[in-house]
C-alpha cells in the first residue's frame, strides 16, 4: 500500500507539472481532509498506508485540483476571520483582504448600541457573519442576487450561530431601489470590481470556476460603486457610513464617486501589502 509520505510526494510532483502554485501545500491540505486530520499531523503519519477508499478519494481530489479547481471548492470550506464557512462554486471564495473591511467596521462601531447594517452582495455571508459574531447589538440585512448564494449564507449563519441577527434577502441593487428598506448605520459592500478587460488576465481558477457575476461588472469595474453610492445616501442614518472593499488602483476613482454623492471625510485603509483596500465615508 502507498504511504502518506509517498502520496504527498507523487501528488506534489503531479500538481507541479500541471502548473499549480504551492503544490506541496495543496497536496498536504487535500490529504489532511481525506484523513480528517490537521495538515501538520501528516508529519507524524508519514509511514501510515492509505486504505483503498482513502486513496481513491485523494486521487479524485488531486485530479480536480490538477484541472485548476480551487482548493476551497474541493474541500467545500474556507476559514474567514476565524470562522469556518461552507463554500461551493455558487459563491465567490472569501479572501483574507476582506478581513480588513470587517476589522475596519468593528473598530469603529463595536461599542455602539443597536447597530443596523446592510450588506450588499453578501455571497457566503462572510462579512455579515463576522460582524454579527463581533458586534453584540446588531441587526443585519444581507442581500444577494443569487438564491444559491443566499442558501449557502443562511447555512453559514446557522452553523456559526448568528442566524437570529441576520436576515437574508434576494435583491438586485442594479435594478431595484432600496425604498422598502429601513435606515442603516452602516452600508457595506465588497462588490464585483474587476473590469471586463482585467478579467481576462485573472488566474485560471477564478476565470473557469468562480461565479463571473461575483467577480466582474462586465464594464469598467466601477458600476456597483456608482449605483450603491447613489442609492445608499438616502438610506444612511445621521453619522452613518458607507464602506467598500476595492481593488488595487481604484481608490481615487471610488473616492470621487462617493464625493459626487455627498459623502465626505472619505478615508482609505491599506492592506498588508500597503495597497488601498477599503474606502469609507459619511454623509455631508
Amino acid at each position: 500500500m502507498i504511504t502518506v509520505l509517498e502520496s504527498i510526494r507523487l501528488s506534489t510532483q503531479y500538481l507541479n507539472e500541471k502548473g499549480i502554485d504551492s503544490s506541496r501545500i495543496n497536496a498536504e491540505l487535500l490529504l489532511a481532509d481525506v484523513l480528517n486530520c490537521k495538515r501538520l499531523d501528516l508529519y507524524l503519519l508519514f509511514d501510515r498506508p492509505l486504505s483503498e477508499p482513502e486513496l481513491k478519494k485523494y486521487r479524485e481530489y488531486i485530479r480536480r485540483r490538477g484541472k485548476f479547481e480551487p482548493l476551497q471548492y474541493i474541500l467545500g470550506k474556507v476559514e474567514f476571520y476565524g470562522l469556518k464557512l461552507m463554500v461551493t462554486s455558487a459563491v465567490l471564495i472569501p479572501r483574507p483582504e476582506t478581513e480588513i473591511l470587517v476589522e475596519t467596521i468593528i473598530n469603529q462601531f463595536s461599542e455602539q448600541v443597536e447597530i443596523a447594517i446592510l450588506d450588499i452582495g453578501c455571497g457566503t455571508g462572510n462579512i455579515s457573519i463576522a460582524l454579527a459574531k463581533k458586534i453584540e447589538s446588531v441587526k443585519i440585512i444581507s442581500t444577494d442576487i443569487s438564491e444559491d448564494a443566499l442558501d449557502i449564507a443562511n447555512m453559514n449563519a446557522k452553523n456559526n450561530m448568528v442566524e437570529s441577527k441576520i436576515e437574508f434577502i434576494n435583491h438586485d441593487i442594479l435594478k431595484n431601489n432600496l425604498d422598502n428598506f429601513q435606515q442603516f448605520d452602516i452600508i457595506v459592500s465588497n462588490p464585483p470590481y474587476v473590469s471586463i478587460d482585467n478579467f481576462k488576465s485573472l488566474q485560471k481558477e477564478i476565470i473557469e470556476f468562480e461565479p463571473k457575476a461575483a467577480v466582474t461588472d462586465n464594464n469598467d469595474g466601477y458600476t456597483f460603486y456608482r449605483i450603491i453610492s447613489e442609492k445608499a445616501k438616502n438610506k444612511l442614518k445621521p453619522n452613518g457610513k458607507l464602506f467598500f472593499e476595492i481593488a488595487e488602483g481604484q481608490s481615487d476613482e471610488v473616492k470621487k464617486i462617493m464625493e459626487k454623492n455627498n459623502f465626505l471625510n472619505i478615508k482609505a485603509i491599506k492592506d498588508y501589502q500597503s495597497i488601498d483596500r477599503v474606502v469609507y465615508g459619511g454623509l455631508k
